[in-house]
Parts: structure tokens; C-alpha cells; sequence
């Protein structure tokens, strides 16, 4: 049988529960189908199609999006799905219990979740033993992106603070580092986007990275998330941010604040970040500004809204190197992985 099969059995069940209580479920359930080896028999994998990105080899173009797996509890059983990166977190310094349940929404017409979590992590030290424990890590079976963020009851004008501490736990064990800054659940986060802030927060990162790399003889690039709610100037700040602090690539976008696409729909006022389908042009936008602005100069990570393969190839048209993907999972199952590495294949 195949995985879309197999997905369109188990979806509906899925579907009867709150969101929520079926990512519980199904996780935890993956990591035991791992632990006995059904998982790769079940789930075509896509053949390598090997991307050099960041200094990093990308055993495909299809990456998994930060945000599924927040504590790097499951990094083996979501590497066996096929991807050509894992990104996990977003982690904080500090273990915190995010923001009062209910707190994701489907909103199935529309192909869209809003998610209010607000980076619930058990903290950045059981994050790390996490991904130290990981046969994926341990046996440096692919790339790594480990997505660092800021406690909620850290005042904005200590951000980096939290994202220096991170940086430094989290750096000897990751292949590349994403700061999240774009994140509209935690108050006041997306403040960091402004250019006096972007500014300040990235020359301090960057002097810190160059100060790990030295410290552990190896140098991790460095990420920076945005959202895709800015016009065309906010943009154009962020791009001569990444240039000029030396940023080693940008991850666009996160979720949207937006509900124009989903106006009416049951669920569709919860406040929170909307993603899926819904944020798809909303992103593309924003890459191709990047782009514009950056051109080759550094590598843009197209997330957001890849419901099928031929949205991950827009992604790619729009000026994106590699695509991650999250929301279409939960829609369209594993197959989704495969099916958007063929068509980026070559």
C-alpha cells in the first residue's frame, strides 16, 4: 500500500480530534513505527538529489519546516520520512508552557491551521540532550537546523539576551542555526523585524558566531526567519540587514497575521499565526523581494503554503534554493515529501 494511501486512511481519524491532540498522537506514534523499522517501508522516500547550499550538502531540496517537532524529540522518526534537512524548535532558554489551550485550529476549506503556541518548549538544555541522543546527529546522517528563539517573559530590549544564550548551547550541534524572529505569538517578537532592532540583534550574532566558530574550529551558518506581512521597504531593511551583518541565508516566510483568505470561515477570527494555503502568494511575494534585493548573494529557504510539488517549484521560481515544508503535511501526509522532491528534481 502506498504512504498517500495509507495517510488517507488515517487522516479522517486524525481529523476527529482538535489539532492539537493529534499532533500528540501522531508523533510519538511515528518515533514507535521508527524504533521498529516500519517507517521506511511504508513511506517512499525520494531518491538523492544532492544541493549545495550554506557550505552544506542537502541530500534533497526538501527540508522539514521548524515548529513540527519544538523539543527534538522526534528527529529519527521525522528523518526517515525523507527529507533533505530537519529544522526543530523553535527552543528557549528556559522551559515555558506557551499560551492557554485551545490553541490550533484547522480550517480544512481553506487548507489552513492557525496556531497560537507560543514557542512551548521544555527549554534549550533538554532541546540539546534531545539532539544529542538522536542517531541522526550522532551519526551525521544529514543536515541539521536547530531554531532558536526568545523566552516570553524576556523583556524585547533583552532579546538577545535568550538568542545569545541559545546560540551558544545549541552551535556544536547543529549544521546550521535559524534565529526566529518573526514568530506573531510571542508579544511584541516581530518588533525584532524593525531596522534599528534587525540591526543590532544581527551584529551581535554575528560577532558571537564568528567567536563559537573559532571556539569549536568549525563554522555553523547562520539563518535568519521573517514573516511575510512587510511591504516592500521592510524588506528592502531586512535584505541590507543580511548583507551587511554577513548572514549565511534567510528563511521565508513564517506564519500570517493575515485573514483575508479565510474571512467567514469557522475558526478563521482565532487570533494567531494562519498557515498552509493561505500564506502561499503571501510568501512568494516576499521571496521574490528578497531575491531582488539579494540576488545571488545569499540563499533564500522558501516556506509556506506547499500544499503539492508543483508549490514547491513555484517557491523555487520565485528564487528560493531549497523549500520546507509543515502545514501541507498535515493536509496531504508523507507522500508530500517525495512527490515535491520529484518535482524539483534536477
Amino acid at each position: 500500500m502506498s504512504d498517500k494511501f495509507l495517510y488517507a486512511l488515517a487522516r479522517p481519524i486524525l481529523f476527529s480530534v482538535d489539532a492539537e491532540s493529534a499532533h500528540h498522537f501522531t508523533l510519538p506514534a511515528l518515533k514507535r513505527l521508527s524504533a521498529l523499522g516500519l517507517t521506511r517501508a511504508m513511506v517512499r522516500r525520494p531518491k538523492d538529489d544532492p544541493r549545495t547550499v550554506m557550505g552544506l550538502t542537502f541530500r534533497n531540496p526538501v527540508g522539514l519546516a521548524a515548529g513540527l517537532d519544538k523539543d527534538g524529540a522526534f528527529i529519527d522518526a521525522l528523518a526517515d520520512l525523507g527529507f533533505g534537512s530537519i529544522e526543530v524548535g523553535t527552543v528557549t532558554p528556559r522551559a515555558q508552557a506557551g499560551n492557554p489551550k485551545p490553541r490550533m485550529f484547522r480550517l480544512p476549506a481553506a487548507h489552513g491551521i492557525i496556531n497560537r503556541m507560543g514557542f512551548n518548549n521544555g527549554g534549550v538544555d533538554a532541546f540539546v540532550a534531545n539532539v544529542q541522543s538522536s542517531r541522526f546527529y550522532q551519526n551525521r546522517e544529514g543536515v541539521l537546523g536547530l531554531n532558536i528563539g526568545k523566552n516570553a517573559d524576556t523583556p524585547i530590549e533583552r532579546a538577545a539576551d535568550d538568542y545569545l544564550h541559545c546560540l551558544q548551547k545549541v552551535y556544536p550541534y547543529a549544521s546550521y542555526v535559524t534565529v526566529n524572529i518573526s514568530s506573531p505569538n510571542t508579544k511584541n517578537l516581530r518588533q525584532l523585524q524593525g531596522a534599528s532592532e534587525v540591526d543590532g540583534l544581527l551584529s551581535q550574532l554575528k560577532e558571537a558566531q564568528l567567536r563559537l566558530a573559532d571556539q569549536h574550529k568549525r563554522y555553523v551558518p547562520m539563518t535568519l526567519k521573517i514573516a511575510p506581512d512587510m511591504d516592500s521597504d521592510q524588506v528592502k531593511n531586512i535584505a541590507d540587514a543580511l548583507l551587511r551583518h554577513k548572514i549565511d541565508g534567510v528563511i521565508a516566510t513564517n506564519t500570517t497575521l493575515s485573514r483575508t483568505a479565510v474571512e467567514g470561515m469557522q475558526h478563521g477570527a482565532e487570533a494567531g499565526g494562519l498557515s498552509g494555503a493561505p500564506v502561499f502568494e503571501l510568501s512568494n511575494k516576499v521571496i521574490r523581494a528578497l531575491k531582488a534585493e539579494l540576488g545571488d548573494a545569499l540563499p533564500i529557504i522558501g516556506v509556506g503554503g506547499i500544499m503539492q510539488g508543483k508549490d514547491a517549484k513555484a517557491k523555487i521560481d520565485a528564487g528560493a534554493q531549497l523549500v520546507q515544508l509543515y502545514s501541507g503535511l498535515i493536509y496531504a501526509g508523507p507522500a508530500l515529501v517525495h512527490e515535491c522532491a520529484d518535482a524539483l528534481r534536477g
